[in-house]
C-alpha cells in the first residue's frame, strides 16, 4: 500500500522508507516555533533536561505575538523570558514588538516554512503551514522544550482523509466559507489525529490566503495536520518568499485513505459559526436577525492582505454603524505597511474602525477587544468557545472578512451582496 503526502514527509525524516497509519516514529525537525506564552512555559523544561544550548539556532523560532505589546505585567514578565532566552541562544529569528507579526502569517510571508519541511510549533494552529505543503501541526511545551533541545520528536503516522475540491468559489466566498463548510459537515473531531488532505481541479481556484485559512483551521476538525499540493500558484509564493530549497511530496496513486469527501467550491455559500462551536454552522441565508456589539478583523486565520483587501473594499465609503465598534489588525508589519501605501488604513479609519500595530490580540480574550457579559462579537478568528474572547456569557461569530465587514455597516450579521459596494456593478 502506498503512502499519503503527510506519511512521506514524516518517513523522510525518520529515515525510513516507508511508514503506517498508527506507527510511532522519532523524526527529525526543521523548524521548532513558539510564542510567548508557550515559550515561557517551555524554557524551564528546557533548562531541566540539561540541554545548554538549542539545537539549532537557525531553526529555533521566537514570535511574541499573544499577549504583545504585554497587556499586563505577566505577560511582560513572559516576553521577558523570551527575550532572555532568545539572546542566550543566538537565536536568528527571533520577532519581538516593531519586528512581530502574527506568528501563522508571520513565518510563511518570511519564507521559514517551505514545501516537505517537519515543523512543531506551540501554538495548535501551527497546522497553518500545510498551505505550503509541509507537514505542521502544534505540541504541548514539554514536546516544544524538547524538540528545540534535541531537533527531535516522537509522532504517531496520522491516518488520512482526502478532500476532493472540484469548482470555483463564487463572489464573496473565501477559503474561510470553505472551512467552516467542512468543519460544519465532518464536525469539530470529523477528522480527529487525522491529516487532511487536499486535491483536485478546484485547489487551483484558491488563493494562498485561502489555503493558509483553511489549513489553519484543521485543529478546528481535530486534525493533525492538513496539506496542500505544491502546485504552480503556492511555486509562485514560494519564489516572493522562500529562498530555501525544498521537496514537495505527493500521494502514491494507490495510498490509503480513510474517507474521500468530494466538496464542490460553487456550491458553497457565505458560511457563519454560531456560538459555541466552530461546526454550529449556517449559511448566510439561514442566519436571521443578529445584532452586534463588536466586529473584529484579523488573527491567522483572516489578517492577510487578501483578508484587508476584502474588508477595505466593502468599507469604502461607508460607516459602521453607531450601535457597534470594529476593530481591524493586520496580521504582519508587511501587511500593515501595504495596507497604508494602498490607502486601506485610511478607509478603515474613516469608516469608524480601530485599527491595531499586528497581536492576536482579541483572537483569545488576550487584550483589545475583550467582550462583556452578554456582548455578541463577529469575529474573522478561528474559535467561537465559551469565552473565547472574553466573559463567558459573550458569543462569538464566525465569519470571513467580506460578512464581517458588511455586517460592520448593518450592525448585524448580514450578506455583502445586501451593502451598497462602490465599484461593483
Amino acid at each position: 500500500m502506498g503512502m499519503t503526502a503527510t506519511q512521506k514527509i514524516i518517513a523522510a525524516h525518520a529515515g525510513l522508507d516507508s511508514v503506517a497509519a498508527g506507527q510511532l516514529v522519532e523524526a527529525r525537525l526543521d523548524i521548532v516555533m513558539g510564542n510567548d506564552i508557550t515559550i515561557a512555559l517551555a524554557v524551564p523544561e528546557f533548562r531541566r533536561s540539561g540541554a545548554e544550548k538549542v539545537f539549532d539556532s537557525d531553526k529555533v523560532v521566537v514570535v511574541l505575538d499573544h499577549f504583545a505589546p504585554n497587556k499586563d505585567i505577566k505577560a511582560a514578565m513572559q516576553c521577558k523570558v523570551c527575550r532572555e532566552f532568545a539572546r542566550e541562544n543566538g537565536l536568528t529569528h527571533f520577532y519581538d514588538v516593531g519586528r512581530m507579526g502574527i506568528e501563522h502569517a508571520l513565518l510563511p510571508e518570511q519564507g521559514i516554512v517551505a514545501p516537505g519541511e517537519m515543523i512543531i510549533g506551540g501554538d495548535s494552529h501551527t497546522c497553518t503551514y500545510g498551505a505550503v505543503g509541509a507537514f505542521s501541526t502544534g505540541v504541548g511545551s514539554t514536546d516544544l522544550a524538547m524538540g528545540m533541545a534535541t531537533g527531535e520528536n516522537w509522532f504517531k503516522v496520522p491516518s488520512a482523509i482526502l478532500f476532493r475540491l472540484t469548482g470555483k468559489p463564487g463572489k464573496w466566498v473565501c477559503g474561510k466559507d470553505v472551512m467552516l463548510h467542512i468543519i460544519g459537515r465532518i464536525g469539530v473531531d470529523g477528522a480527529l489525529y487525522r491529516s487532511m488532505e487536499f486535491t483536485g481541479d478546484g485547489v487551483a481556484a484558491l488563493s494562498m490566503d485561502d489555503r493558509f485559512s483553511i489549513t489553519n483551521m484543521a485543529i478546528e476538525a481535530g486534525a493533525k495536520n492538513a496539506l496542500f499540493p505544491v502546485d504552480d500558484t503556492c511555486r509562485a509564493y514560494l519564489d516572493a518568499h522562500c529562498s530555501k530549497q525544498w521537496t514537495a511530496y505527493e500521494a502514491d496513486p494507490d495510498a490509503e485513505y480513510e474517507q474521500v469527501i468530494d466538496i464542490d467550491l460553487s456550491s458553497i455559500r457565505p458560511t457563519v459559526a454560531f456560538p459555541h462551536l466552530p461546526s454550529n454552522t449556517r449559511t448566510i441565508d439561514e442566519v436571521g436577525t443578529v445584532e452586534l456589539d463588536q466586529v473584529f478583523i484579523g488573527s491567522c486565520t483572516n489578517g492577510r492582505m487578501e483578508d484587508m483587501a476584502t474588508a477595505a473594499h466593502i468599507l469604502r465609503g461607508h460607516r459602521v454603524s453607531d450601535r457597534l465598534r470594529v476593530i481591524v489588525i493586520p496580521a504582519t508589519p508587511s501587511i500593515y505597511k501595504e495596507c497604508m501605501e494602498k490607502g486601506y488604513i485610511g478607509i478603515f479609519l474613516d469608516a469608524g474602525c480601530a485599527v491595531s500595530t499586528p497581536t492576536c490580540g482579541a483572537c483569545l480574550g488576550g487584550h483589545m477587544g475583550i467582550l462583556a457579559e452578554g456582548e455578541k462579537c463577529l469575529s474573522t478568528t478561528n474559535r467561537n468557545f465559551v469565552g473565547r474572547m472574553g466573559h463567558t456569557a459573550s458569543e462569538v461569530y464566525l465569519c470571513s472578512p467580506a460578512v464581517a465587514a458588511a455586517s460592520a455597516i448593518a450592525g448585524r450579521i448580514v450578506s455583502p451582496e445586501t451593502i451598497d459596494i462602490e465599484g461593483d456593478d
